[in-house]
């Protein structure tokens, strides 16, 4: 992948926190999901212009975050519910196993999280099929893994980072992507991604965060002339997920100050916070929609059989209207193919997330929660 991409990804996405006082916490309930996606390599992480949502719409969407997703506080009796169903299932035979298979992102896979499992190739680019059996226990394809008493051939990791939807749909009918993604620079070719589907009990699906995210790092990119390639530097590094959260904020805006934009690239910068983001999303959106199309289709085609799960968006930077609008139409138009389709939705707009916009430890178990529950009451 490429490395300029990989820089940015993290750096972009920080910056537009940022500058937009977000709430990178769990129970962002102004957000019925979204999820900032994707660096590469193991770090990263429509209409017309969008507009803030009226009270009445604001109102309407948070009975509806409220309605579809349990309280935080309830998070603890789920995961101690979730390892008791471990427990009585540990003892099912291989013959017995369903077989589970997660398509998406870096969400998907794991980054963010210590031990991600991958290996390097020429260039920019890296391979992730380490990571299909070898992913870490504490992502939430491993934590739905031990709660329905799955092994590794049981449970399939195909996360794969700054993954777009059309890049799945491509991966999923072709087994390859035809060219690179010349945007985020990634590149991947695994023919035994159908034979996973073909085998697949249960599939779900969390694609389309990078869709808006990647065009946005290339347009900050610009704006900044690139001088926001300064600031990864330092989340990279990997240092930040150790600080306490006020030296955390210190280390990031001294690297903001230090980028030293002139005049014209702080102005550029705003006008693509406050302009130039809403025509991005405006943009992708009617893309986004056709590949989630295409991908329930592909998978059909391949598994008439296998539920389909979609997993929802969570929204790391719900305070930038266009983002809140962009994700929260995607989920709505998740709930409405689901509904078509007769597959199932599930939303995790509580999901923990940390600075580089990737669930925590504790945000994987949510989500995993809720996809066992999903599974276990189709």
């Amino acid at each position: 992948m490429n490395k300029r991409f990989a820089s940015l990804a993290v750096s972009a996405l920080l910056l537009v926190s940022l500058l937009s006082v977000p709430a990178l916490a769990e129970g962002t309930e102004a957000a019925a999901d979204a999820a900032g996606d994707d660096h590469v390599i193991v770090t990263l992480n429509p209409e017309t212009a969008l507009q803030p949502e009226t009270p009445a719409e604001a109102a309407a969407s948070a009975t509806e975050t409220a309605q579809a997703d349990p309280a935080p506080s309830a998070y603890d009796a789920a995961s101690a519910a979730t390892a008791a169903k471990a427990e009585v299932k540990s003892d099912d035979t291989k013959d017995e196993q369903l077989t589970y298979v997660a398509l998406g992102d870096s969400i998907v896979s794991g980054v963010g999280l210590a031990d991600v499992q991958y290996s390097a190739r020429s260039g920019y680019s890296v391979d992730m099929a380490p990571n299909f059996h070898g992913y870490s226990p504490d992502c939430y394809v491993g934590k739905v893994a031990a709660a329905l008493g799955l092994d590794r051939d049981h449970a399939i990791n195909l996360g794969l980072p700054a993954l777009t939807a059309p890049d799945l749909a491509d991966m999923i009918r072709y087994g390859k992507m035809p060219q690179m993604n010349m945007a985020s620079g990634c590149e991947y070719n695994y023919p035994e991604f159908q034979d996973y589907i073909r085998k697949a009990d249960v599939v779900s699906v969390q694609i389309g965060s990078n869709d808006a995210f990647v065009p946005c790092i290339v347009a900050l990119g610009n704006a900044t002339n690139w001088k926001s390639e300064k600031l990864a530097a330092t989340i990279l590094a990997g240092d930040l997920r150790n600080e306490g959260s006020g030296s955390t904020m210190s280390t990031i805006y001294r690297s903001i100050k230090a980028m030293d934009l002139t005049k014209a690239e702080r102005d550029a910068t705003w006008n693509l916070l406050f302009s130039g983001m809403s025509k991005i999303c405006d943009e992708t959106y009617p893309k986004t929609t056709a590949a989630l199309i295409s991908i329930v289709q592909e998978i059909r085609n391949l598994n008439p059989d296998a539920q389909i799960i979609l997993v929802g968006y969570t929204n790391p930077v719900p305070l930038i209207p266009c983002w809140r609008s962009y994700f929260n139409k995607l989920n709505k138009f998740e709930k409405q193919i689901a509904k078509t389709y007769n597959l199932t939705y599930v939303a995790i707009p509580n999901t923990e997330t940390t600075l580089d916009v990737h669930p925590t430890i504790k945000g994987h178990q949510y989500i995993a929660n809720k996809l066992v529950n999903a599974i276990e009451n189709p």
